[in-house]
């Protein structure tokens, strides 16, 4: 019927001119996956020009429910003869390859909106905004927090929050403390446990050495597998998340056995305490390669 060439570009993703070469393809193949409302205009009709911007924002409010095409009836003749249109704007909605109804002239928007209501086409819900990544660095998280539990110190879940910011702070001990103060129902709570679980990392770090000494030893001796093991428990509750698995991934692969399957059981505990699940999907492959 028509050649399938594709449509002019538009710069609205609900709404798009369509030409005589591709109205097979965006319009009555469309049809059968979508509404799609057709509106025939012309350049010199002041009632097109009065529609068309209404027509265009309902497609971009309703989200997808249905797509608006405009033949510019001035330019494709055939399509207007096509549909018998005789005057100026007339919009038809099409679906499953087929006009189904229309009307004529620039009639008012809650007229357009009861149009489509009444052939089920409804607005889509929005899709919810990605949020916006937090730029702060982790000293600023807690200086705020303390800030709002100083006006609201009654409100538990700021507290935990607080707890959460100080262990990837490598504030254990005032994480802890924090932690300490929690009501049963938040001490429960998964961040709470993962709170716990670096915790239990910083307690391996009593007495140990500190991270520079570790990485000295390494220098010397690169099968320092305790002191691999420590640096990358360090990172951990320092927040350096990927160095902390750098680490205990190296140390699996120079040696699965060493005390007992350290290595597996550290990558494992701090799988449960990163909430990066990018990092986390990408080290347990890593794990898996190395073990099966």
């Amino acid at each position: 019927m028509f050649a399938d060439t594709p449509a002019a570009p538009s710069t609205q993703p609900h709404s798009f001119d369509v030409r005589t070469e591709s109205f097979e393809q965006d319009v009555l193949v469309r049809s059968t996956e979508v509404p799609v409302l057709v509106d025939f205009w012309a350049d010199w009709c002041a009632p097109c020009k009065q529609l068309k911007p209404v027509l265009e924002k309902l497609a971009a409010e309703y989200g997808g429910a249905f797509v608006l095409a405009k033949v510019n009836s001035d330019e494709e003749q055939q399509l207007p003869a096509l549909f018998g249109v005789r005057s100026l704007p007339t919009v038809i909605l099409l679906k499953d390859g087929r006009p189904v109804d229309g009307f004529m002239g620039a009639v008012p928007e809650s007229q357009i909106r009861q149009f489509l209501t009444q052939h089920g086409v409804e607005p889509l819900p929005a899709e919810p905004a990605e949020p916006a990544p937090d730029t702060r660095t982790p000293q600023q998280q807690i200086a705020d927090l303390e800030t709002q539990i100083a006006a609201e110190p009654d409100n538990a879940e700021l507290q935990l929050d607080l707890a959460v910011a100080l262990s990837r702070a490598g504030e254990v001990q005032r994480a802890a403390t924090v932690l300490d103060g929690l009501p049963a129902n938040l001490a429960a709570d998964d961040r709470a446990k993962r709170v716990h679980a670096t915790l239990d990392f910083a307690a391996a770090l009593t007495g140990a050495p500190s991270a520079a000494e570790l990485e000295a030893r390494l220098a010397k001796d690169e099968n320092d597998h305790a002191a691999r093991h420590l640096l990358g428990v360090h990172a951990l509750v320092g927040g350096e998340t990927e160095a902390a698995l750098q680490q205990f991934l190296e140390l699996l692969r120079r040696d699965k056995a060493w005390n007992d399957g350290a290595a597996r059981r550290a990558l494992v505990d701090a799988f449960k305490i990163i909430d990066d699940e990018d990092l986390v999907g990408k080290y347990r492959r890593k794990m898996a390669s190395l073990l099966f």
